[in-house]
């Protein structure tokens, strides 16, 4: 090849403006096709968890109400969570009373007329916490009652 007819030669770059054009707005609707569906992923919901101030009681007799409780709705960072579904229920699984923690987290609950197992002399009375963007928490053992 006729090193100055290579220069000179201009077929190649016919159609080349308007096909890099082309191409560069195609791969811009890829990218932000790949940035929107990354950006709209659900991110991974955080952890809760529910501690109340009394551990135990005694029911006299095995039934009656149970004492006020405060439970306290807390996210992984220690961050009081408003705004929870709380349910408790009664160690009989018989009763259950519900609620939502206010600002600061907590919520105070009394069971009112609960019993124990038939036959057992101590139970636990089960709590589940529920909140948008929180994985559920559940403990069946969360407060110990015991008969007095």
């Amino acid at each position: 090849m006729n090193p100055k007819r290579f220069f000179h030669d201009r077929s190649a770059a016919l159609g080349l403006p308007i096909r890099m054009v082309v191409l560069t707005i195609i791969g811009m609707i890829g990218m932000y096709v790949i940035l929107y569906a990354v950006l709209n992923t659900p991110l991974a919901p955080g952890a809760i968890y529910a501690t109340v101030d009394n551990t135990s009681f005694a029911l006299p007799g095995g039934q009656g109400d149970s004492p006020v409780m405060q439970v306290r709705v807390l996210d992984s960072k220690d961050v009081p969570v408003g705004g929870a579904n709380i349910v408790l229920w009664c160690p009989s699984r018989q009763k259950a009373i519900g609620g939502v923690t206010g600002p600061g987290g907590t919520f105070e609950a009394t069971l009112t007329n609960i019993s124990l197992p038939t036959g057992k002399n101590e139970g636990y009375i089960a709590v589940r916490v529920m909140q948008e963007g929180y994985m559920d928490y559940s403990d069946e053992f969360f407060v110990k009652v015991r008969r007095g």
